[in-house]
């Protein structure tokens, strides 16, 4: 792990060196998860961190230990300096990675090479079209999947993000273990979770243990193999025997991994997010803009992070809405 200063130590002492940063709360997709169906307030464009605030913000981070840098959305290939912005903090000590939806992803090839981002996190809930038409409420399925195949034969490092929702794709569970066979691809599955206007309930919640049991019942407890967990994971990783790639299980419902989190958010406006769970919130881009120190207040933030999921340390506390219908919708989080 870096060696991050008391700035971005939380009173558990969990040290925080990833820091994801949302570029835009617009997306070229509607996923319902993601979205509530009728969109969202956007905030106004003289609001949102501007690309020379986004490098001179995230070296306040850098300064302090982050190592790890994701940019995030909404979709972040949709803002139109996005290439201004990896440049400048392609200048950093990090290692920086995107998360997509891969529409536009083939446009910017020679940006990610040229600029050293590597890894590539593709949001793909189904390898149906006319599901993914369902969930997107948009007709690009066979853009988003031949940017993929198209980035895995460039050499990224591609994992594919897929959130599971009963009655839905959970039918698609080993049809994405089998998509890693001879392909060096990383399939995580995401636990649906609830945020403003996602109609989340646990009756849509495929768990971990579900998600197991059907990948064993198909193929075979012998050949699932458990992987080592990276430091400060937040997926559980295995792989069939043989296979090139593996799959790994997002389990931020049923088994959080809360004791290892080392992750900050910022929110295209400039608001530190301490937990993705969490509806508090401190601005950031307003205290920049009037010369201020924002470490004090990024310190302020990190060391008022709750031990487990923004508080919620049961299921019984997740499931009701008054816990987290006032936090923000997905999109304008960042993921």
């Amino acid at each position: 792990m870096s060696k991050t200063t008391a700035v971005l130590t939380d009173k558990f002492g969990r040290n925080h060196n990833y820091l994801r940063i949302s570029l835009s709360e617009k997306c070229n997709l509607r996923c319902n998860y993601c979205m509530p169906e009728n969109g969202v307030p956007l905030t106004p464009r003289s609001e949102l961190m501007t690309a020379e605030e986004i490098y001179q913000i995230a070296k306040v981070f850098v300064k302090n230990g982050v190592d790890k840098i994701r940019l995030t959305g909404g979709e972040p290939l949709v803002r139109k300096d996005f290439t201004e912005i990896l440049k400048k903090l392609s200048t950093l000590d990090v290692e920086l990675g995107i998360t997509t939806n891969a529409i536009l992803a083939d446009r910017f090839i020679a940006d990610f090479k040229k600029y050293g981002l590597k890894k590539i996190n593709l949001s793909l809930d189904t390898l149906d079209e006319g599901k993914f038409r369902v969930i997107t409420r948009r007709d690009q399925f066979q853009k988003a999947y031949d940017n993929m195949l198209l980035l895995i034969d460039q050499g990224f490092n591609v994992k594919i993000n897929a959130v599971l929702m009963k009655y839905f794709n959970e039918d698609e569970i080993n049809d994405f273990v089998l998509f890693t066979r001879n392909r060096p691809i990383s399939v995580r599955f995401i636990e649906f979770m609830p945020f403003d206007g996602n109609k989340w309930s646990k009756d849509k919640l495929v768990s971990q243990e579900e998600i197991m049991a059907k990948i064993i019942s198909f193929f075979g407890i012998e050949n699932v193999l458990d992987l080592d967990n990276e430091p400060n994971f937040t997926s559980r990783d295995f792989k069939i025997n043989g296979f090139q790639g593996n799959f790994g299980i997002i389990s931020s419902v049923t088994n959080p991994f809360c004791d290892g989190c080392n992750r900050i958010r910022l929110t295209a406006n400039g608001k530190i997010k301490n937990c993705l769970f969490s509806n508090k919130e401190t601005d950031l881009l307003g205290a920049f803009r009037d010369g201020e120190n924002i470490e004090p207040l990024i310190e302020n933030r990190m060391f008022k992070k709750k031990a487990k999921r923004a508080g919620m340390d049961s299921f019984k506390k997740l499931q009701n809405p008054e816990k987290h219908s006032n936090n923000r919708s997905m999109i304008t989080i960042g993921g």
